[in-house]
């Protein structure tokens, strides 16, 4: 019986010590991190000096000169919304497609 016992715990260590490592798994895990971005072009230029700020409005000798200050910006706000507008556009989320 002590000679079966000794067998039993001989084996059972055995197996014990012949447990192989499992194997390494490589995994490729793609991470999708949302980078902010500028939606504003480098080329867009700083805002032009409007002709008819408050000091030249006050500093005009006379109403013809203050409405020809006022055309004068009215131009110039004309060209640079034709600028920007695209560029606005192009910052707003779209819209989502199909029914929702």
């Amino acid at each position: 019986m002590r000679a079966t016992f000794a067998i039993a715990a001989a084996l059972m260590l055995a197996a014990c010590g012949t447990t192989q490592e499992p194997e390494a798994r490589i995994r490729t895990v793609e991470i999708h991190i949302p980078v902010t971005a500028s939606c504003v072009p480098s080329k867009l230029g700083q805002p032009p000096a409007y002709p008819d700020t408050d000091q030249a409005l006050k500093a005009a000798p006379g109403a013809a000169e203050r409405y020809q200050l006022m055309a004068a910006g009215r131009l110039v706000r004309t060209q640079r919304l034709s600028e920007l507008e695209p560029v606005i556009a192009g910052c707003r989320p779209k819209p989502p497609s199909g029914p929702p």
